[in-house]
């Protein structure tokens, strides 16, 4: 019920909605209008779609449950209770997957779905993909920022929290409580360890241990981070000066082998 005080308090059906006679909108529901509820869709009690919304076949959403305007949620994916989801997010969107034929790239279905657990966040304009096979999971308690791009086949920790632009390239597992600056970048087929901190802009091409504080492309520790910062403004006159020694030592070698 907490979700349903943040929105305006809207319920009813408007008459320009789109609701497939298969379709099942639990008690005191507002959906507003132009909005679209596919076959066999189940809609919790005390949610809210709002207009512009499009649901697709055999999606089912939970209880307290709100859809801003213009979000799309892709067929057979499962929202559950006490979930947000803002304009322009579209959630079971495929996968990138293709095979490379020659110079033909074909498209490798995607069948499988995303699954978003209870009191998720969804910002605007994120977009999460479908698995190929099996689920892409968000955990219970995640909260993603807006602009963020979650790959096919990841799962994303309880309670982690992504700023925006970041973005998670597919079969990445992502850890509990692990906190995300905008703009980072992880790479596929990786595992984030639980409780992780990681600093804007960072790229992550490899296996994170739990506990860890990175920051920079590539990643590493925050401390070494900001002792190699402060030495990089000094690497042209230290380069200079190493220049300068090995040549005083060419010479000081050269007057040792004339003796």
């Amino acid at each position: 019920m907490a979700n349903n005080a943040i929105a305006p308090n809207k319920t009813g059906i408007d008459e320009y909605t789109h609701i497939a006679s298969t379709a099942k909108v639990g008690s005191n529901a507002y959906v507003g209008a132009f909005a679209y509820i596919g076959e066999k869709v189940i809609i919790g009690d005390n949610c809210k779609i709002y207009p512009q919304v499009y649901i697709g076949d055999d999606v089912t959403i939970g209880n307290n449950v709100i859809v801003y305007p213009g979000a799309k949620i892709y067929h057979g994916c499962v929202i559950g209770n006490d979930c947000i989801i803002h304009s322009g997010a579209v959630i079971g969107s495929d996968g990138f997957g293709f095979s490379h034929q020659g110079d033909v790239y074909n498209k490798i279905p995607q069948l499988g779905n995303v699954i978003l657990e209870d009191n998720i966040e969804i910002g605007a304009n994120t977009t999460i993909d479908r698995a190929v096979m099996g689920s892409t999971i968000i955990c219970k308690g995640v909260k993603l920022d807006n602009l963020i791009q979650i790959a096919h086949n990841c799962k994303v920790g309880k309670n982690t929290v992504m700023a925006a632009q970041t973005g998670i390239a597919g079969s990445t597992k992502i850890g509990e409580n692990c906190v995300f600056g905008g703009q980072v970048g992880i790479g596929g087929h990786i595992t984030i360890g639980n409780n992780s901190q990681v600093g804007a802009q960072s790229g992550i091409i490899s296996n994170i241990k739990e506990d860890s504080q990175i920051i920079g492309t590539p990643a590493f520790g925050v401390k070494n981070y900001f002792r190699s910062s402060v030495i990089i403004p000094k690497l042209p006159d230290m380069y200079r000066q190493l220049n300068s020694l090995e040549k005083e030592v060419a010479e000081l070698k050269k007057k040792l082998n004339e003796q």
